[in-house]
């Protein structure tokens, strides 16, 4: 069997080759709908091997794949670029991927060339509109990805950057080591493991610090000389169950750590030129039908205070002339983690139901989008202080599980009773699920940031493979 498809991408042959190459491909392709981890990846050039896990630790598979017919013929600015990938091991009979990246007058085109057989012998036949549905959903969603990734960085048009971010190798975190590396872009990651600092290769550094020990190796973060860092490490929110515990290791892991972070930063000569510091939308409380642009009073309650503290806790590097910038993060929206994790398989099962009377406002934002937004924060140099993370239209709770329920093809009619959410949830579902947070990006939109995926049933559809076409943002 044979899949072929093009893409028309807004940047040169030879940066679209590039930006395969470089640490970070993979991870920006993966679709999150299928549960697949990088475990090896030796880089694209003949003889070049890629181990992907498709499944968990514990219950899958590996994907050996091993590259060939490399051509750098694009890079003098005329012919094409390639590579191929080959199956040695994994779960088709056969695969043979090549990726040409060819010039053309707007730019340059990306052609994916499959083909592949499919397991379960004499049954392929009858499975091979599955496959075929399988692999169309894979491409639309790389393509997606691959067109708007490159636009981001060419439109940016940044001399390459040494970012150092904490909490690295969390949801947000990866994804956006991940954007950074494609753009030619240096990470270095802060590491609470001293035998996991040091060079993890090309544009990947690490550098130990220990919130708890109140630690940081500031000799190798001076060596690293991070032009800017993002801040995102803590302990989750999942982590609140009510107990005193649980409040006190969310309070010290955001502020402590940021605190520790910006006396660091503040010791570096030269300083870095700006720290995006997490924050959340928690910050405002619950409050209705009330509009909540980034000049709207704190809430009260725990989480608001906790928020206000954790803001607070940047005041030494600011006071070192370093901008900074508080991302207040709204409900994250990936079927690989966040808000749409636990909904998704309910709603595909057709028992998808919102909480309470439906009408609290939920700060959705795609993933993609809060990856897009803090690398805005890193290069407009005239952004400080709170900077709200969510799509530019808010929903209710109600609307929200019902376009999901749509993209999924799924009916959506039921009202879960507040008492319900609360015996099932806990103290989680109390202080976000239950919260009504209408919060509007004010900032990013009047600073001409442009959303990848604004409208909910348009983010949902690529996020879970559910867009019909390759259309493009």
């Amino acid at each position: 069997m044979r899949y072929t498809s093009y893409l028309d991408v807004p940047v040169p042959a030879a940066e679209l080759f590039r930006w395969h190459a470089r640490p970070g491909a993979f991870e920006r392709l993966a679709p999150p709908w299928q549960p697949v981890s990088l475990r090896e990846h030796e880089g694209i050039r003949d003889g070049d091997r890629a181990v992907i896990r498709l499944g968990t630790t514990l219950v899958g598979l590996d994907w050996v794949a091993e590259h060939q017919g490399y051509s750098e013929g694009c890079l003098d600015g005329h012919g094409a670029c390639q590579f191929e990938d080959v199956q040695v091991e994994g779960p088709f009979a056969a695969w043979h991927h090549t990726h040409r990246m060819l010039p053309s007058e707007s730019g340059s085109v990306l052609e994916d060339d499959v083909e592949y057989e499919l397991p379960l012998g004499g049954l392929a036949e009858v499975a091979a509109p599955f496959g075929e549905r399988q692999i169309e959903r894979m491409f639309a969603y790389r393509h997606r990805v691959t067109h708007e990734d490159l636009r981001r960085h060419a439109e940016a048009d940044a001399p390459p950057m040494t970012v150092a971010v904490t909490g690295a190798s969390g949801l947000l975190g990866s994804a956006l080591t991940a954007f950074l590396q494609g753009g030619g872009h240096t990470v270095v990651r802060l590491v609470r493991r001293r035998e996991d600092a040091g060079s993890r290769g090309p544009q990947d550094e690490a550098v130990y610090w220990n919130v708890e020990a109140g630690e940081v190796d500031l000799d190798a973060l001076r060596r690293a000389a991070p032009d800017a860092v993002v801040h995102l490490a803590g302990e989750p929110i999942t982590a609140l169950n009510g107990t005193t515990g649980a409040r006190r290791r969310i309070w010290e892991s955001r502020t402590k750590g940021t605190q520790l972070l910006s006396r660091a930063l503040a010791a570096l000569d030269p300083t870095p030129r700006v720290l995006v510091s997490a924050s959340a939308s928690g910050y405002y409380g619950s409050r209705g039908d009330t509009v909540l642009p980034e000049s709207a009073a704190p809430g009260e309650g725990f989480l608001p205070e906790v928020c206000r503290a954790w803001e607070a806790s940047t005041a030494e590097a600011e006071a070192a002339g370093i901008r900074t910038v508080h991302a207040r993060i709204g409900l994250v929206t990936t079927p690989k983690g966040g808000l749409l994790q636990p909904l998704a398989p309910v709603t595909a099962l057709g028992l998808g139901g919102w909480p309470g009377d439906g009408d609290a406002w939920w700060p959705w934002i795609a993933l993609d989008d809060v990856v897009y937004a803090l690398h805005h924060a890193l290069l407009d140099d005239d952004l400080t202080g709170p900077m709200n993370l969510a799509a530019p239209e808010p929903v209710r709770t109600r609307d929200f599980i019902q376009t999901l329920a749509s993209v999924q093809n799924r009916p959506a009619v039921v009202r879960v009773p507040e008492e319900w959410v609360r015996a099932l949830g806990g103290e989680l579902a109390r202080r976000v699920a239950l919260q009504s947070i209408r919060m509007v990006p004010r900032k990013l939109l009047d600073r001409g940031f442009r959303f990848a995926t604004p409208d909910l049933d348009v983010a949902l559809g690529h996020l879970l493979g559910r867009l019909d076409t390759h259309t493009l943002p």
